[in-house]
């Protein structure tokens, strides 16, 4: 079946970086607009950002605006997160989704890919914890 795995989280101290990356198998990558998530404790999953089957058109939320960056590779089937100038509040586990968008309506608009309900399939997650 489809999978999506993701690796890259980690500690590290506030303002410092990440590069998390989520390697898919046993889909046709291309075909999927990607997304990433992120889920605190006790709060719910939250959108973070998302990108286009090419890789030329990207959406990332406000929260992270300016500090991440979503970005991807057809030819490795793999989807990055970037995290720059990283806040405790930023700790979470980031999980990578994987939306077919079959009415070709989402991927003209990127932010309408914020619902996790719209996705089709996920991965287990990484954790990444931000210290003061």
């Amino acid at each position: 079946q489809v999978q999506l795995v993701e690796s890259g989280g980690g500690l590290v101290q506030a303002g410092g970086s990440l590069r998390l990356s989520c390697s898919a198998s046993r889909l046709t990558f291309s075909n999927y607009i990607m997304g990433w998530f992120r889920q605190a404790p006790g709060k719910e999953r939250e959108f973070v950002a998302a990108i286009s089957r090419s890789g030329s058109s990207t959406y990332v939320a406000d929260s992270v605006k300016g500090r991440f960056t979503i970005s991807r590779d057809n030819a490795k089937s793999t989807v990055y997160l970037q995290l720059n100038t990283l806040k405790p509040e930023d700790t979470a586990v980031y999980s990578c989704a994987a939306d077919r968008d079959p009415s070709n309506i989402r991927s003209r608009r990127l932010e309408t890919s914020t619902a996790t309900a719209l996705y089709d399939y996920w991965g287990q997650g990484t954790q990444v914890t931000v210290s003061s």
